[in-house]
Formats: C-alpha cells, structure tokens, sequence
C-alpha cells in the first residue's frame, strides 16, 4: 500500500446494503432527504432569475426563457453523461476497491473538461441558430448576450456534478445541501450587484444575470473542492493527485455509460420543449396555462428527483456488495416511496386543481379566465402525469445503478417519441381535446416509459443486469 492508497473509511460513514426492508427504507430516506431539498433549493437558483429579469421588463424574461430554451438542452446533456460517475464510484465502494473511487472521479473530471470545449461552441453560437430559425431578432439579441456570459458555467457545473456525485456515494449529501444553499444565496446577491449596479458595481442587465449564473457555479464548484480537500476522510483519496495521467479505459467507460443518460435527458427535455411549442400554436391562453400547470406539476417532481439520486448510489452499492437481495430492495423501497409519494400529490391535483392554479395565476384578471380554466384542466391529467412521471425516473435509477444505460435510452426513445408526440400531436389537433390532448400525449409517452422500465427492472437478475463486476 502507497501513499496515496486512502485508509478504509469507518463501515458506518459508507451505506452498506440492507439486510431488511425497514433499514432499507430508512438508509435511502437518511440519504435522500438533503438531495431532495438540494432539487428544491437548485429552482430556487432558476426562479431568481426570472424575478430579477421581471424587473427588467417583459422583454427581458421572454430573452431569458428564449436562451434557456436551447442552452438549458446543452447543459442538462453534459450533467447527463458525467452523472455516470454516481453509479460508478457506488459500485466501487461497494466492492470496498478505493482506487477505482479516485480513477473514476479524476477521469470524471477530464471528461468534464472535454465536455466542455465540444459543447462551448454549441451554446456560444444560440444567436446564429435562433436566427436561423426565424425568432424574433430582439429577443434574438438579448438571448445571445445571456448565452454568451451564462456558457462559462458549463465547465464548473459539470466538475460539480461529479464532486457530488463522488459525496454522494458516499453518503454525505448534507454538504451537497449545504453548497447548494449557499449558491441560492449567491445567485441572489451576484443578481442584485450585477443586474441593477449596486455598490458601485455596473449595472449590466441581462448580461449580468448571465455573469450571476456563472459565478454561483464556479462558486459552488469551489465550495465542493474545498470541502473534499479539508475533510480528512475524503483528503485520502488524493484525487488530484497525477491528475495529468491518462486514464483512457475509465474515461471510455464514463462515456459509454454516460452517453446514453444525457442522450435520454435530453430526450426527455426535448418532448417538453416540443409540447410547449405545440401549446403555442393553439394559442397563447394554452402557452400560458401549459407554463403553469408544467410549473406545478415540476415542483412535485422534485421529491422522486432527488429520491433517483439516491437510489442510484444505493443499488451500486449493493451491486458492488454483490447482494443481489440488495439490490432488490434498494430499487424496489425507492419505488413504493416515489408512487407513494405522487399518488398523494395526484389526489390534491384531483381535488383542488382551480385553487392550486389560483396561488400562481390572478383570477380577479379578466385575461386570465382562460389560462386558469385551461390550467386547472391540465393539472387533471397531471394527476397520472405524476404517477408515471415518478415511476419513470426512479425505474431509471435503479437500471443507472447497475450501470444499465443503453437499453434504457431505447426505450425511451421509443416511449416518448414514438408513442408520446404522436398522441401528443393528434390529440392536440385533429380532436377537441386541444391543449387537454398534448398533456395527455405528454401521460402516455412517460406511461410507456415507466411500465417498459419498471418490466425490465423486475427482469433484471433473468437478463444479467445483476452479474456485472464493477468497473
């Protein structure tokens, strides 16, 4: 053993596999819950931006949802493919093998970088697509000088991820709470100092809403590094150390098991875009109350987000345990707790859809009548939204869990664009249903999704999910 061969930690700081269904529940709970408030606290960072480019004017939140329209798709791909360092340095753990923790978290960080300079030119280039799409030039403009002081945090964001990720594994997700909260508050500040010039800072507008965004993440990228470096059971692992050392089979095999989960991310994002933009076509009442109910409904969805997250670390534990009776309730506890969660949200959505729709719409406005009638329709079906929305999402952890991501991606594919546009699209248009169709579009594509996933969970030791050897 070298130097920089990390001791063991204590058995108590690494979530083992449980040996019975209320450990079980209680270890993913006790992992879950900061991770859950941290989904909560990061729209938190989304809806700071929207209130400061409120005041700017009506302009200025259009520009903002026009940049966000194409830049979040970019973001959320690069998140998706370096997420694969969760189940990886869970499966390692598991297998107590502490080398393959620093190789998969410092190859997490090359990747980050290459993800980096490929996807850089993807967003920095928005004014040009959006042109080329026929936006509205104005908008246009703003949206480019947004993309253009928002795309430095592309690099951060995604080193964060994998940081998290490695503090996840590892059971401690409180400091992931705590790194995002802080960054809530300097969003906040950075957005007040840089967007309205206070304290003899300039006043920069929509381009220092953009500084705001990337700042927050350089910031909590470094709270992250900080954090590691100065917690003696995490120092060990030396993670920078040779960190110019290539490591070219854990790089490959970060791409391959990450590839297709940003490519299903993005996938998912792209059928909401696209239900927006069809929404839009009926209307602007429907764009509105789409907006709306997709609001509400999103806020429930944090709960089984941050669950999946968990579940992810918790089924590559005991993957890398080899307790296949692990892994079964792992994934298992995960799903009644996310079905059984929405279920409750689907009976308040059921009951009191005019009332919920009021907190965010003013119905003393006589142009809000139809977005609140629209609205209080929509959430209707969102109430089995929900139910598949979470099956969906904690079915997909658990397969990320055992590193099983490309027949995940397939049918994902499958079930939302093949099954959840054209429904979508038909219901929508050739069927009195409308903007009431589209969700029912949106229902049926996450329905496919969720059976197809949970079928292959529940097949998982038959098709020799459970007999892979972590990397």
């Amino acid at each position: 053993m070298n130097e920089y061969q990390p001791a063991l930690a204590p058995s108590a700081a690494l979530p083992s596999s449980s040996h019975s269904w209320g450990a079980e529940y209680r270890a993913l709970m006790l992992l879950a819950w900061p991770l859950i408030i941290s989904q909560l606290a990061r729209s938190a960072l989304f809806t700071t931006d929207v209130i400061v480019l409120g005041r700017l004017g009506a302009d200025f939140v259009a520009a903002g949802a026009l940049a966000n329209a194409l830049f979040v798709c970019v973001q959320l791909f690069g998140i998706g493919v370096v997420g694969a360092v969760a189940p990886m340095v869970a499966q390692a753990l598991g297998a107590k093998d502490l080398r393959s923790v620093r190789r998969t978290v410092r190859q997490g960080v090359w990747l980050s970088v290459v993800l980096f300079v490929i996807l850089f030119p993807i967003a920095w280039n928005i004014g040009p697509i959006y042109r080329w799409m026929g936006q509205d030039a104005e908008l246009v403009a703003l949206a480019e000088i947004f993309v253009h002081a928002a795309v430095w945090l592309l690099l951060p964001a995604f080193i964060l991820v994998v940081l998290q990720s490695f503090l996840a594994a590892h059971g401690d997700t409180a400091a992931v709470l705590i790194i995002t909260i802080i960054g809530v508050f300097v969003n906040l500040g950075a957005n007040y100092l840089l967007v309205f010039g206070h304290w003899g800072f300039p006043a920069l507008g929509i381009m220092g809403s953009g500084l705001a965004t990337s700042i927050v993440n350089f910031v909590m990228m470094g709270l992250a590094i900080l954090y590691i470096q100065t917690n003696r059971r995490f120092r060990r692992y030396h993670i920078w150390h040779k960190f110019f050392e290539a490591d070219w089979r854990r790089l490959w095999e970060l791409i391959k098991i990450g590839g297709p989960i940003g490519t299903m991310l993005l996938a998912e994002v792209a059928l909401f875009t696209s239900a927006a933009l069809l929404q839009g076509r009926l209307g602007n009442a429907e764009l509105a109350a789409h907006s709306v109910a997709l609001t509400i409904a999103s806020l429930a969805f944090m709960v089984p987000l941050g669950l999946s997250q968990a579940t992810v670390v918790r089924v590559g534990r005991a993957l890398g345990e080899g307790n296949k009776d692990g892994i079964r309730k792992a994934g298992w506890a995960s799903f009644f707790i996310s079905v059984g969660f929405m279920a409750v949200t689907s009976v308040i959505l059921f009951a009191a859809p005019h009332q919920i729709v009021g907190l965010f719409l003013d119905s003393g406005m006589a142009e809000n009548t139809a977005p609140l009638t629209l609205a209080a329709s929509f959430l209707v079906v969102a109430g089995l939204f929900q139910l598949v929305d979470g099956t969906q999402v904690t079915m997909s952890a658990a397969l990320r869990g055992l590193s099983d991501t490309t027949m995940p991606l397939i049918i994902a594919l499958a079930g939302y664009w093949a099954v959840g546009f054209p429904v979508a699209y038909y219901f929508g248009f050739h069927t009195p249903l409308r903007g009431v169709g589209i969700w029912a579009g949106l229902a049926a594509g996450l329905a496919a999704v969720a059976i197809v996933l949970t079928i292959r969970w529940a097949m998982r030791e038959r098709l020799g999910l459970t007999n892979k050897a972590p990397v």
